[in-house]
């Protein structure tokens, strides 16, 4: 399908029966099917703020605008937890989405509670809070709003430039020491890009929101991830350079993960997009993981194992280095976080 990652649509993995379309020769004149239109529901939540416990994701506390995303990323790790909606991984996670339309009231009920200790929080770890419908639905804008609004520490990861629209909100708490931004810039190759992101920013698009998100004063960290071995990984230090010229001081990176239904949805597209490179990159992913399409061992999945491995991790701190990148970045600050009033509360004569 145009503008869409996935080349199939199999059933979940949690479905009584299996269905996936395919030509049965008789209708050979009958024209291609026309483009799929993006689905938006309203998902009905409890909560807003996710917890986990991974020693390895980086951060205990996340908050997920939407369920799906329209980006369309081939290896997106998000894509199995559509099966927990009785769709697919494959094009019903880039075409049936959900928002939470709920979440900034959701939040501040959060923040109100007695018990609550602030932590930074993490948004759009699962999928990408600027994805293209946020521009009409404007959940994530929300939910900074309420972080904003009582000085509550966040940071986003996107790949998109659309972070840009909420300048007004990010940039004074940055200089604060309150939010920080990630950017993800997987190549500088638009026709690779495009290939593996197909409604994602452009690669020069994401270099320039890192530009103008550092000259507003919030820090950025650009990710290369995922690197994917006899793909992409050619183009690391190139990304990191271009991303440091730009004003990033942070850097990141994952190794391609391949979990659940993600391993045959990515080898379709290898097969369809990049069939003289698709023997050669899944043998390469496969050396990183022992032998197998994917290892979720802790402490091993983001990086992988063995001399690729060792030598992703080298290059990577030869860049920190070069491009004077930093890996861990200061905490964030939660002392100035204020409690949201309760009703009936007065406020002080001067704010």
């Amino acid at each position: 399908m145009r503008g869409r990652g996935a080349r199939s649509n199999a059933s979940g993995r949690y479905e009584s029966q299996a269905r996936e379309a395919f030509d049965d020769g008789w209708t050979p004149d009958e024209p291609d099917p026309k483009g799929f239109t993006t689905e938006v529901q309203p998902e009905k939540a409890r909560v807003i703020i996710s917890r986990n416990d991974s020693p390895d994701v980086g951060f205990s506390a996340s908050i997920n605008p939407y369920r799906g995303c329209e980006h369309g990323c081939i290896y997106c790790y998000a894509r199995p937890a559509h099966a927990y909606m009785g769709l697919s991984p494959g094009l019903d996670f880039e075409q049936k989405l959900f928002f939470k339309p709920e979440a900034a009231r959701l939040l501040e009920a959060e923040l109100s509670k007695p018990k609550y200790v602030p932590e930074t929080v993490h948004i759009g770890g699962n999928t990408d809070p600027y994805q293209p419908q946020e521009r009409k639905l404007q959940v994530t804008r929300s939910v900074i709003e309420v972080l904003s609004r009582y000085s509550h520490p966040f940071s986003v990861i996107t790949k998109s430039a659309l972070v840009l629209r909420d300048l007004d909100l990010i940039a004074p708490m940055g200089r604060r020491n309150l939010a920080r931004v990630a950017i993800s810039v997987t190549s500088l190759d638009r026709r690779l890009a495009r290939s593996m992101e197909p409604r994602a920013a452009t690669p020069e698009r994401r270099i320039e929101a890192i530009r103008q998100l550092t000259e507003a004063g919030v820090p950025v960290t650009v990710m290369f991830a995922p690197v994917i071995p006899g793909l992409n990984d050619h183009e690391l230090e190139a990304v990191l350079e271009r991303a440091a010229g730009a004003g990033a001081t942070g850097a990141g990176y994952v190794a391609l993960r391949l979990p659940l239904e993600i391993k045959d949805l990515f080898q379709e597209w290898l097969q369809t997009d990049h069939p003289d490179r698709a023997g050669r990159v899944m043998s390469l992913v496969r050396q990183m993981r022992g032998g197998k399409d994917y290892d979720s061992q802790w402490g091993s999945r983001m990086r992988g194992q063995g001399p690729l491995a060792d030598l992703m991790r080298a290059r990577m701190d030869a860049a920190y280095k070069r491009y004077g990148l930093v890996r861990d970045r200061t905490p964030l600050d939660v002392s100035q976080f204020r409690v949201p009033p309760k009703a009936g509360d007065q406020l002080g004569l001067f704010g």
